[in-house]
Formats: structure tokens, sequence, C-alpha cells
């Protein structure tokens, strides 16, 4: 189970500034839904410079939500030019911080926040995601010039934080060699060795339920209780994940991405398997 603070709880049960903004002059979007967790931060900002409102639109877990409802708070009332030094370890500090794992929702907060204040000074706003450099996570969109940023910034010194922070090889795993030589270049040519992370013992069928159990109820259950929509799991055999929806909810907000959608997002992402999702 992830140790939230009591700030992110608070945050993700009532999120501050959560919505549209019509008069916003300033828009930044980050992520994809197809990659997981997208976030949509609206600025209001007058002639003076000043971030007069903040609000935001997002899809994505606890911290996600969180980090984006604190950060709405943080920029109100700020110069843009002194938001955009803020750094995502400093929203992620507002809220107690966050587990290491969930350390890439701050980040996207930070650069949604810079597209944002990039494009109200009329520059290109270009989320990080597709800034110049080299694809290096298709799975996750991520190039080697978000690597390289994250690295400096963040001081990380080995792929599992990089991971953490991007998301980058977080899912099929391919890119994780190349996430190594990019941090060996960093750290002046470490052994690529060192840098290569542990390879995991294979997990057997009754770990892979436990984990697949796990998460379902701490991750998926709670966004679709709201909605009246439930999953089951059906079968686990080897890497394949067999999992029932029990509810089509056509109406509920989770609709609007699907809840087949969320399920294969939220399991993707926690558990090594093929995840089949079915309607009951």
């Amino acid at each position: 189970m992830w140790n939230y603070t009591n700030a992110v709880h608070e945050h993700f049960l009532h999120p501050h500034n959560a919505g549209p903004m019509e008069d916003a002059n300033a828009i930044g979007e980050v992520g994809s839904l197809a990659c997981g967790d997208a976030l949509k931060l609206y600025l209001k900002i007058n002639d003076d410079g000043i971030i007069e409102k903040a609000s935001f639109e997002t899809f994505g877990c606890a911290s996600a939500i969180a980090s984006s409802s604190v950060l709405t708070d943080m920029v109100k009332g700020m110069k843009a030019e002194d938001a955009l030094k803020l750094t995502n370890k400093e929203i992620a500090e507002a809220l107690g911080g966050l587990p290491k794992e969930k350390m890439h929702c701050s980040v996207m907060g930070q650069e949604a926040l810079e597209a944002a204040i990039r494009q109200w000074k009329g520059e290109t706003p270009v989320p990080h995601a597709h800034e110049e450099g080299r694809l290096v996570c298709k799975c996750f969109g991520v190039t080697d010039a978000q690597i390289i940023r994250a690295i400096r910034e963040n001081g990380l010194k080995t792929v599992e934080e990089i991971t953490n922070y991007t998301k980058a090889g977080g899912a099929c795993g391919d890119c994780q060699d190349q996430i190594a030589e990019i941090l060996a270049a960093e750290l002046q040519q470490k052994p690529l060795t060192e840098l290569r992370p542990v390879s995991k013992p294979r997990m057997t069928n009754v770990q892979r339920m436990q984990l697949v159990m796990k998460t379902i109820e701490e991750e998926i259950r709670p966004q679709l209780a709201a909605d009246g929509g439930d999953i089951e799991l059906v079968d686990v055999d080897g890497k394949r994940v067999v999992v029932s929806l029990r509810g089509r909810c056509a109406q509920c907000r989770s609709s609007e991405v699907t809840i087949r959608n969320l399920v294969e997002r939220v399991l993707r992402e926690h558990v090594e398997a093929d995840i089949v999702v079915e309607e009951a």
C-alpha cells in the first residue's frame, strides 16, 4: 500500500480548483490518456503577469489529483516568471512528500505549468513529451531530453529512480538499457552494469494474484466507488490476467475514458502481465 500523507489524502478526496476555466488565458496540457496520467492546467494571468486564478482537469491516480490540486493553490498570486521556477520537488514537498513511485505526478504538474506559461508568453507551448530529443520510451513517449532533465534537476542515480520520475521503462522495459546509457553519460561514464536494474525473480501465480487484488482494492475500486461500477477478478494464469467488469455505468465520470481503459491502464502500470478485460 502506498504511504500517502494526510495532505495527499485531503487534496485527493477534496481537490481544490478542479474543473475547466472559461476565462483562462494560459493552458498547459501534458501526458496522454493512452499512456496513463494526463493533466490540463488552466491559468488566468493579468496584465501585470500575476496568476489570478488556476484550475485543473486530470486523469490519473490519487497522487496525480493531489499534485494538481496543490499546484493550483501554490501558483495563485505568484508572478508568472516566479512560477516558472517552481520545481517538482517543491510540489511534492507541499504535499508532505510523495511515494517514490509516484514522483512522476509532481513532474507532470511542473511540466503543465511551464507549458501554460510558455503559451501565455507567446512561445510554443510544447509539452515535454514532444520536446526536441530522441524518443527513448515508446510506451510513455519519453525522450532522452526529458530523462536528462529529470536526472539533472533531481539528482537521480539509478534507472529505477528515472522510472519513478518519468515513467520511462515502467512498462515493457525494452528501453532500460538506453536509459542506463543516458544515465551513465550523465554520471561520467559509470560502468553500465552498475546502472542496469537487477532482474526481478519470476513471479508465481499466487504472488501475481495478490498483487492484482492489492492493485484493484487500492487503486481501482476507490475511483469507481462513487460511480456505482465495480470489477471482479476472474482468473490469473501465468502472465495472463482476466478481469470481468460488473456494472456498465454508462453515465459515470469514469466512462469519459471508459472503465475498461481505466482498469487496463492501472493494472498494466502495477502488474507485469497480459491484461484481458471482459464485460460480465
